[in-house]
């Protein structure tokens, strides 16, 4: 993995250093959205991940902290991923640009209810999605 080097101390591209690439926030939503937890599970995401990149951002993700990964114990050979909090930490993020990309992207795939959840009580709805990972 490519050692991250810092460009400024800039906040935003700070995160950038981290972020800037489409796969690690992809994953991060499978993981906070979708449920998803498995190496294989990332890889069938519609996006199209290719396998190479998939284990790089993984590991950087992992290694700066934002998602940890164990033995899965019904298949030993596989690792079960999951955020730590500074990864849950990313999910109003994420809310907010879901928002954006649904009021600015009319084929966003977004449901009406999450935009009106959202609209209504925002920390309700990211408490929701908090614990729906546990």
């Amino acid at each position: 993995m490519k050692e991250i080097s810092r460009r400024s101390d800039c906040p935003i591209s700070y995160a950038l250093d981290f972020f800037g690439d489409k796969w690690s926030f992809l994953i991060v939503r499978d993981l906070a959205f979708k449920g998803q937890k498995f190496y294989k599970d990332f890889l069938n995401a519609e996006e199209g991940i290719a396998t190479n990149i998939l284990s790089d951002r993984l590991k950087r993700l992992e290694s700066i902290g934002v998602i940890k990964s164990k033995v899965f114990e019904q298949l030993k050979t596989q690792k079960e991923y999951s955020l730590t909090e500074k990864g849950k930490d990313l999910i109003p993020i994420l809310v907010e640009v879901i928002l954006w990309s649904a009021k600015y992207d009319s084929d966003s795939a977004v449901s009406a209810d999450f935009v009106r959840q959202a609209k209504s009580d925002k920390a309700k709805l990211i408490s929701s999605i908090y614990a729906g990972l546990d």
